[in-house]
């Protein structure tokens, strides 16, 4: 083996998780011990292993109560390669969120389902019914691969698409842990039914002789140590980045000769997870490595994941992304490594067309005679509310029609294999479910938007996401109409923290949480996805969302060129120019409508320049609903603002007071 040896530094110790890992007797302890006790959760020890079996423990800090336990619970993700859901799979999900959960399924960023709210008593009875109706979530978190993406367009007709998700699957199953914990804990030891892996992959698992493989123990590319971070692999298209390729830490691009497959271009050091204040951490787009036949791309696979799982960072957690291995090196040397794990020359990296952004919503031919529907799932969540009933009614299509379902990397969902007559009763049950089946009739900022789940439940968030961003998207949907923009859309994803689970940092506007209603601000992210943001604002609170924003959406009116986007504005006029513009705008009285404060009041708020040279609010007047509904009225009726009424009203009133002043 080139280097069979965890790589540590001689001055530095391995961090507190590889010991757990080391201790864990491949991913058995202490959680097969704890699972047994009469408890509300793990400890710490068995939280880390837990992650390995597709949960994490959490607790909903809505529910915290001074003095009390914590209210544990958990969330389980499942392993979809490609973004498979088979009709059985998603029935037992949505049981199980009635039964267990919160009522809620969601769908992931990266083709998966999450269960929120299970607890610990009814863990392995959900695991285990995943696990019974062709489902797992061994590997959806942890230290090894993670669920293998591919475009979810299901294209019968395009032999490329159809190449991406047979190599998805089947390096999924290649990188699969080989452990028998997953089975011995969940399922008492039996092993469920599930497709056979391709006896290729096998082969391909157990080949050695360039120091690939660990011929010791349960684990033949992974080891007693697993890898030192999470690993995130796509198989894509040509052309088609609906999968955020530049983000992965390695990406396969299928390359065609016509009709028939010829070999893959490899894309390496992808990852967006960084920590606020701390420069050594950063985003970073993934680099071209090399080109390889298709005859040998399970060994350049184990040949980068060799080289990571040898040489990645284990002292330093924050250090541990095989990005930061690829930035310390160079892609050179990392190329050079790759080679001697590879066997043989690596191949020139071979040239692509350029990426675009699809989210395949709506309904399409899939090239067969049959038809795929793609529906919005706003920030992925799967619930019945007052407004819709997207639960039952994608519930209702999966018992009536038994479609097999495809989730998106924009955590929305595609049915597929549609007879064309089945068509109009498929709309009646979303139209009495009142789901908008035409992706041009949703906003489409709201289309195109992401965001993390964030608070309750996530423990690394500080500040709100998904609950928080309908409202932020309406504010910057208003901001634009006045400003003349109203046709005017962009990607915008917003996270909780740093961490990049929506990737904000591809986004034409990142929010990135830093603390309670405050986010970071990255603007210049390509609408394709090949490009990253820049910070533009260290900490905004979302108070000042119309402040900050209004120079810059102004800006962009002025100084675009034809129909430039706005991501690719910002990137070319670059951030200075636009910082100087805003400290240089005197804005007009923004009239602030569009979030109410906690009591039901409407804030007036002025925007000015600060010192400073950033746009900042003050001057902030409060006004009960029912005045500011007559002054709206009134104000239209004399065609006046309502900044302007209230100047107004108060001139009048200090009139009368001057006497006092």
């Amino acid at each position: 083996m080139v280097n069979s040896s965890i790589p540590t530094p001689a001055t530095k110790k391995p961090s507190k998780v590889e010991g757990i890992k080391e201790r864990s007797n491949f991913l058995r302890e202490p959680v097969a011990t704890e699972l047994l006790q009469d408890t509300t959760h793990f400890t710490e020890e068995a939280v880390q292993i837990l992650k390995f079996h597709g949960s994490y423990q959490q607790d909903n800090r809505d529910n915290r109560v001074k003095g009390q336990e914590k209210d544990y619970q958990f969330m389980l993700r499942t392993k979809n390669p490609g973004g498979l859901v088979p009709p059985q799979l998603y029935l037992t999900l949505d049981k199980l969120a009635e039964e267990y959960g919160n009522q809620t399924l969601r769908a992931t960023t990266r083709q998966g389902f999450q269960l929120h709210g299970i607890l610990k008593k009814n863990l392995k009875n959900a695991i285990g019914a995943i696990i019974k109706n062709l489902g797992s979530t061994l590997a959806a978190c942890g230290d090894v691969n993670r669920n293998v993406m591919a475009p979810p367009a299901p294209f019968k007709n395009r032999a490329d698409y159809q190449y991406a998700w047979k190599y998805a699957q089947n390096i999924a199953d290649l990188l699969t842990p080989q452990t028998g914990a997953y089975y011995e804990i969940w399922l008492d030891g039996e092993k469920a039914i599930s497709a056979e892996e391709d006896p290729v992959v096998k082969e391909a698992r157990q080949k050695n002789g360039t120091g690939t493989t660990f011929h010791e123990g349960e684990e033949p590319i992974y080891g007693t140590h697993y890898m030192p971070r999470k690993f995130k692999v796509c198989v894509t298209v040509p052309k088609d980045n609906s999968v955020d390729l530049f983000s992965q830490d390695l990406t396969l691009v299928v390359m065609m000769n016509d009709d028939e497959l010829v070999g893959f271009n490899v894309y390496a050091g992808g990852g967006l997870g960084r920590t606020h204040n701390k420069e050594e951490t950063f985003a970073r787009l993934a680099d071209p490595i090399c080109y390889v036949d298709k005859e040998d791309v399970y060994d350049i696979v184990k040949a980068i994941v060799a080289t990571q799982r040898d040489y990645g960072d284990r002292t330093d957690r924050r250090h541990a992304r095989l990005k930061y291995l690829i930035h310390d090196w160079g892609v050179d040397k990392f190329r050079s490594m790759v080679e001697k794990y590879f066997g043989k020359p690596l191949q020139p990296f071979k040239a692509l067309p350029e990426f675009q952004y699809e989210d395949f919503l709506g309904w399409h031919e899939q090239g067969d005679g049959k038809l795929f529907l793609g529906i919005s799932v706003q920030n992925g969540r799967i619930m019945d509310d007052a407004k819709m009933q997207l639960r039952t009614a994608l519930r209702e299509i999966v018992q009536q029609f038994n479609l097999p379902m495809r989730l998106t990397p924009h955590h929305n969902v595609i049915f597929y294999e549609i007879e064309p007559e089945k068509r109009q009763a498929i709309k009646a049950i979303l139209s009495r479910c009142q789901v908008e089946a035409d992706p041009n009739a949703i906003k489409p900022l709201v289309r195109y938007a992401m965001a993390c789940p964030a608070l309750p439940t996530c423990g690394l968030a500080t500040t709100e996401s998904e609950r928080i961003i309908p409202s932020v998207l309406d504010r910057i949907e208003a901001l634009l109409q006045k400003l003349g923009l109203g046709n005017e859309h962009f990607v915008i994803r917003m996270t909780g923290c740093p961490n990049g689970c929506a990737r904000p940092y591809m986004a034409e506007l990142g929010f990135v949480g830093t603390g309670p209603e405050m986010y970071q601000i990255w603007l210049g992210g390509s609408a394709n996805q090949t490009r990253l943001a820049q910070v533009y604002i260290e900490k905004m609170h979302l108070n000042n969302l119309e402040a900050e924003f209004e120079p810059v959406f102004v800006y962009f009116k002025q100084a675009r060129q034809g129909t430039e986007t706005f991501g690719d504005f910002c990137d070319r006029v670059g951030l200075a120019s636009i910082r100087e513009f805003a400290v240089n705008y005197t804005p007009q009285a923004v009239e602030e409508t569009a979030q109410p404060a906690a009591d039901e009041q409407i804030a007036v708020v002025e925007s000015v320049p600060a010192s400073n040279g950033k746009i900042r609010s003050r001057h902030r007047i409060s006004i009960r609903d029912d005045v500011y509904d007559k002054l709206k009225i009134i104000g239209s009726r004399e065609g006046k603002t309502l900044t302007a009424m209230v100047n107004e009203a108060l001139e009048t009133y200090l009139k009368d007071q001057s006497s006092e002043f």
